[in-house]
């Protein structure tokens, strides 16, 4: 039975958990906005290599793709508020600790602490934003949602830009904002949504294969947003653009990314299958990578194209929750959001080395090739289910 079915009778938006776990989400953005740069800023003041500082960073995906697993039986143990109070208390520790952590190698635990952490309560937040939101207001309540956390993301590095990185200073700020989010968590305690095993427990890998269309655009939208995110200031140098220009043209991507959620959340609330949906934003992906090329020489072209191209993409992963959503319901839910977020870790993993590999390989042109195969691939895929369907 899909939530849809089970929620017809149910027309209500909740807001108070809604609230509360839209804030708690925002704690993610902004701890993970302004903790990544800070981090790596402290420490190259210590005198560590940029090899080293690389290697304590990835260690962060590969705790979030170790941390997914916990996400559900945690929450069936302590309930989905509880477990979301303690992964902010555990994260709030984790992170302060990076302060008073002398030694290099301590910094390595603390970071798999608190990225396990945040990666919990990714997956409960979305899982509680997913049940609290009528089938018919899903698409505009996760545009909401993916709005907020991009709104985290970049008041994440404005709080750094404005704090630094001396002193206790920066760690305080995200500890009082933390407390303060966990407030309406604790508030709405009451209202968490219950997770009880229907028979025999699946393992969640199981969740990747039973939702494709959405476990894959998460996938895609994580290769594409840190792969091209991090290689397009390259690109850009490759291509002739300043260093401040390449960095207006990410802001436009993410510009587009905070603006069009909720307007296409709300269109997605107008289709019975959100599939096409997906492969329209997918559509627009590969066209936008093939047009760059011949935009590249105007930049107020550029930027529009960016501006049009990150809103899309982006909002393949508020769909793809969407669609997860709309087919599955209480543990099955919950179990397919930590394969959601799974995925997404993967897709960060794979992202940068494919399209760093090909801008190797072809020179310039191989970071749109390479972001172009991704969205090629998920099209098919797409198109596959939909036949499958009609057949």
């Amino acid at each position: 039975m899909t939530v849809d079915t089970q929620q017809k009778g149910d027309e209500r938006v909740h807001w108070l958990p809604m609230i509360a776990a839209i804030s708690s989400i925002s704690v993610v953005g902004i701890a993970i906005g302004l903790g990544m740069p800070l981090l790596s800023v402290i420490l190259e003041t210590r005198g560590h290599s940029a090899s080293m500082i690389g290697l304590n960073t990835a260690v962060a995906g590969l705790a979030s793709i170790a941390g997914a697993p916990l996400a559900t039986p945690l929450a069936m143990r302590l309930g989905v508020a509880w477990t979301m109070l303690l992964m902010i208390a555990a994260g709030a520790l984790a992170f302060v600790g990076f302060h008073f952590a002398p030694a290099f190698w301590m910094w390595f635990p603390l970071r798999v602490a608190l990225h396990i952490s945040l990666t919990v309560l990714f997956i409960l937040s979305e899982f509680w934003i997913s049940t609290s939101a009528p089938p018919h207001r899903r698409g505009l309540v996760l545009g909401i949602y993916a709005t907020v956390l991009s709104l985290g993301f970049a008041a994440g590095p404005w709080l750094f830009a404005h704090l630094g990185s001396s002193g206790f200073l920066p760690f305080g700020v995200t500890i009082a904002l933390v407390t303060l989010a966990a407030i309406p968590v604790l508030a709405a305690r009451n209202e968490s949504p219950a997770i009880v095993a229907d028979g025999e427990t699946s393992h969640f890998l199981r969740y990747v294969w039973l939702v494709p269309t959405a476990t894959f655009a998460v996938l895609v939208f994580g290769a594409v947003e840190t792969g091209g995110f991090s290689l397009f200031p390259v690109y850009g140098n490759r291509i002739g653009y300043s260093e401040a220009d390449a960095a207006l043209l990410l802001t436009m991507i993410g510009l587009g990314n905070v603006l069009l959620q909720i307007p296409i959340g709300m269109i997605s609330d107008r289709i019975s299958d959100r599939r096409y949906l997906l492969l329209a934003c997918a559509t627009v992906g590969l066209i936008g990578t093939v047009f760059m090329p011949f935009f590249a020489q105007n930049w107020h072209l550029m930027a529009a194209l960016l501006f049009v191209w990150g809103g899309v993409v982006a909002a393949m992963y508020t769909i793809g929750l969407a669609h997860l959503g709309s087919q599955l319901s209480g543990h099955e839910l919950a179990s397919a959001n930590a394969a959601f977020v799974l995925c997404y870790g993967v897709g960060m993993v794979i992202g940068p080395q494919a399209i760093g590999i090909g801008m190797d390989a072809f020179g310039p042109s191989g970071f749109g090739w390479s972001l172009a195969l991704f969205f090629a691939a998920y099209m098919l895929l797409v198109l596959v289910r939909l036949v499958r369907k009609i057949l």
